[in-house]
Order: C-alpha cells, then sequence, then structure tokens
C-alpha cells in the first residue's frame, strides 16, 4: 500500500512537482488565515455596510483591472522567480498593515488599501503559479497534479485557515496577519528550490515588445482557437448563473431556511467535504471515465443542484445538496484546469488562464449583481430558479462542443521540456520514471467508457 507522502505527491511527477505543492498548500494556509481574519478586522473598524462589502469588492477587483497583465507578464519572465517576486510583495504589504496595527494607527481606509495591494499581488502569484504545473509534469500526470493542488486549497484555505484565523484574530488583531507572513514567505522559500521553469520561447516578436501587444497576441490565439475559446466561454456563463444565488447565499441560509449563523458555516463546510471527497478519488474518475462524460455529468448535476435548492425549504436536505455540489465543482475545476492546460502553448499558459480568471470573476460580479436584484423584486428562492434556467439553457448549448473541446489535439512537448526533467529528477532520486505511453501524449485517445467515434 502506498505510504501518505506518495498518496498526496506521487514520486513519478517529479521533485519539482513537491516543491509548488507543498509552496501553495502553505500559501494556502496563510489566505485562509486571512479569509477569516480580514473581514473580522474590517468590521471591528467600521459599522457601515458599504465600507464592509467594499472589502469583499476588493477580492475581484485587481482581477479585472490587471489581470491581463499579470498573464501577459508571466509569458515574458521567469515564472517562478515572479511567483516568488509577487509573493514577497504581499509579505511587505502584511509586514506595513502589521505595523498600524501594532501602533494603534491601523484605520479603515489604511485596511482597504492594504487589501487592495495585496489582492493586485495574489493576482500575479495566481496567474504565474497556475503556469508551472505543466512546465513540470507530463500531460498525462496533470489531472492528478491540478486535483492534488485542488485538495491543498480544501485542507489549508477552507477548513484549516479560517478557523485559525478566527482564533488568532482573538487572541490580538495582528497575530493572523503576522503568522500569514511567515505562510507567504514560507511559500518564496519552497517554490525556490524548483530547479528548471525555463521563460517560455517567444518566436517572431521581439524580446520585450509592449504589454498590450502580448495581450493581443493572447486574445487573439484564444480567438482563433474554438475548442479553448468554447471552454472560457463556458466557464464564464456558469459562473454568472452560480453567483447569481450565491451572492444572497446568507440570506437564504439564515431566513428562507431558518438554519442561523452556524447553519451558513455548515453549508460551506459541507460544499469543502464534498469537495476533499472529489479530489481524493479523482485518479480513480480520470481512469475510468472521460473526460467528455466527466463533463457534462457535472454540468448536469449544476442544473440540478440549482433546482433542488430552490425547491428545498429543508436545511438538512441543503447540507446534503452542498456537499454533492462541493465534490462535482471541484471535479469540474480539476478538468477544466487540465484540458486548458493540455490545449495551450507554453508561451500562452500565463495570457491564456489570465483571460479564463478575468472571467471568473467577470461571470461573478454580473452574477451577484443580477442575484441581488432578482432577490430584492421575487423573493429568495428566485436567484436559484435564474440560475436553474439559465445553467440548463447553457448546457443545451454546450453539450456538443464538449467533445471538440475534450478531443481537440494537446500542444506537442519539447524533448527537453520540463515533464522530461520531472522525470530526470525522479531517476536521479533512484525512482524508476514510467515509460512513455501513447496516450500520455494524446489526449484523444479513447478512454474507459468512450467510443473513439464520439460525436
Amino acid at each position: 500500500m502506498p505510504s501518505l507522502p506518495e498518496l498526496i505527491a506521487p514520486r513519478s511527477l517529479g521533485r519539482d512537482f513537491r516543491w509548488l505543492l507543498a509552496s501553495s498548500w502553505t500559501s494556502n494556509v496563510g489566505d485562509g488565515i486571512a479569509l477569516a481574519a480580514a473581514p473580522l478586522l474590517i468590521a471591528s473598524l467600521t459599522s457601515s455596510p458599504l465600507l464592509v462589502a467594499s472589502g469583499a469588492i476588493l477580492q475581484f477587483l485587481p482581477w479585472l483591472l490587471f489581470g491581463l497583465h499579470a498573464g501577459a507578464m508571466a509569458d515574458r519572465v521567469d515564472r517562478r522567480r515572479l511567483v516568488m517576486a509577487a509573493n514577497a510583495a504581499r509579505a511587505l504589504v502584511l509586514t506595513a498593515l502589521c505595523v498600524f496595527l501594532v501602533t494603534g494607527t491601523a484605520s479603515i481606509w489604511i485596511v482597504l488599501a492594504a487589501a487592495f495591494l495585496y489582492g493586485t499581488a495574489e493576482v500575479f502569484v495566481d496567474t504565474a503559479g497556475s503556469t508551472l504545473l505543466p512546465m513540470l509534469v507530463r500531460p498525462a500526470d496533470l489531472g492528478v497534479g491540478n486535483a492534488r493542488m485542488q485538495a491543498g486549497y480544501l485542507v489549508a484555505n477552507q477548513f484549516a485557515g479560517p478557523p485559525l484565523g478566527a482564533f488568532l484574530f482573538a487572541a490580538g488583531s495582528a497575530w493572523p496577519f503576522l503568522v500569514e507572513i511567515v505562510c507567504v514567505l514560507a511559500a518564496v522559500v519552497l517554490v525556490s528550490r524548483m530547479a528548471r521553469t525555463p521563460v517560455p520561447p517567444r518566436e517572431g516578436l521581439a524580446a520585450h515588445p509592449p504589454v498590450h501587444t502580448d495581450i493581443a497576441e493572447g486574445l487573439r490565439w484564444l480567438r482563433r482557437n474554438p475548442p479553448v475559446r468554447m471552454l472560457v466561454l463556458i466557464i464564464l456563463l456558469f459562473n454568472v448563473t452560480w453567483a447569481a444565488p450565491w451572492g444572497v447565499l446568507v440570506l437564504y441560509a439564515t431566513e428562507h431556511l431558518q438554519m442561523g449563523a452556524v447553519g451558513y458555516g455548515a453549508l460551506t463546510t459541507a460544499s469543502a467535504l464534498g469537495g476533499i471527497v472529489a479530489t481524493a478519488s479523482f485518479g480513480w474518475l480520470e481512469r475510468h471515465v472521460s473526460f467528455a462524460a466527466l463533463m457534462r455529468i457535472v454540468l448536469s448535476l449544476e442544473v440540478v443542484m440549482h433546482l433542488a435548492f430552490a425547491l428545498t425549504s429543508v436545511g438538512w436536505v441543503a447540507l446534503v445538496i452542498m456537499f454533492f455540489f462541493g465534490a462535482y465543482a471541484f471535479v469540474w475545476a480539476t478538468i477544466s484546469t487540465t484540458v486548458r492546460q493540455r490545449l495551450v502553448p507554453p508561451q500562452l499558459q500565463g495570457r491564456v488562464a489570465s483571460v479564463n480568471m478575468v472571467g471568473v470573476f467577470g461571470g461573478m460580479v454580473v452574477g451577484q449583481a443580477l442575484g441581488g436584484v432578482i432577490a430584492q423584486l421575487w423573493g429568495l428562492t428566485a436567484p436559484w430558479w435564474f440560475a436553474f434556467a439559465g445553467a440548463a439553457l447553457t448546457l443545451l448549448f454546450v453539450w456538443r462542443p464538449i467533445s471538440a473541446i475534450v478531443n481537440a489535439p494537446p500542444v506537442a512537448q519539447d524533448s527537453d521540456d520540463a515533464p522530461a526533467a520531472a522525470a530526470a529528477d525522479d531517476a536521479s532520486a533512484g525512482a524508476q520514471p514510467e515509460p512513455d505511453r501513447a496516450a500520455d501524449a494524446d489526449v484523444t485517445a479513447p478512454r474507459a467508457g468512450q467510443s473513439s467515434n464520439e460525436p
């Protein structure tokens, strides 16, 4: 039976992957601490609902402002060093905030400014960080690698971090942010141990064209690549429908379901539990079910979930629904990321990922605004009905294109690329790398349960 470290970070994925995973998990602990501590800090400094809401808005505003620029930067510099520099900037912002807190000079405006600067640096961390995994592992291992990264987010960011952040804030307003500084700096050290993240080759362009030129090139490539373009569009549309009821979930839980504050927290916990079960099972799912089938199942469950929430008024039923929502949502996150990484050339990974993330947060902004208006006019279950109808129509629109997305030819890997280096790392560490398989280089090869002539 494999050991626990082998289950978490298989040796076949290479030593650099283990350093990346350790850095991601450590950083997620810090982010989870802030997830609870930052709203508590803002609420302790103001009673204005507008200012409290501003703290939440600052989570996604930097993505809309700087997301595309972050993608361009990730494709023109050493990505590992960009992650390190942006994390160092996050630590610097947190240090300044702690100085204000310890000296008793912090104000709501200082805290909001710190939140904006921290969020801006995080855009560059997340964008550049998302490009590292495809440089470290073979295309066939991207699914397992992404699942492990998702598991770290669930365990550290959703479970361990928030309770620790609330506990530390009760001990003193500066404590959670001091611990977060330690986590962020530790993430810098861990990712620095990675051996190889070369700057992607740039063909036919000057070494340092204007940033807007790089952004335009990424957008043109996306426009001319139907499978990836459709994948980004699917994510955008489903985020609009998902965010509509999610923006008023706290009112739905406390007023419609009569679950109270503890029940609302239990809903988010149930979602995270479902996600953990799903990510732990992802390797089995990938071996036995085709990605096309999984994508259709997951998006169908999204439609059913919205309908179930619209119809139920029982708290424990909502908890069961939320558990399964967390399960399929994180399967979708792993699959969509894996498929995109397989289809995008290395030199465009940052720009295409940034367009995807701008779509995610743009969809959330639009969806939450719609959800608030719909709930105000027609009640707290109305956003779920809107989400059900919107998701059902979107599913009908994307049902057939899903096959084209999954069966699109993957990006060819050079003979001296990073996945090969990962195998060499294992060989030098005494592990025997697995021989290449035809399916490893070709996602169009039929999987279990998938016909080779799937429409």
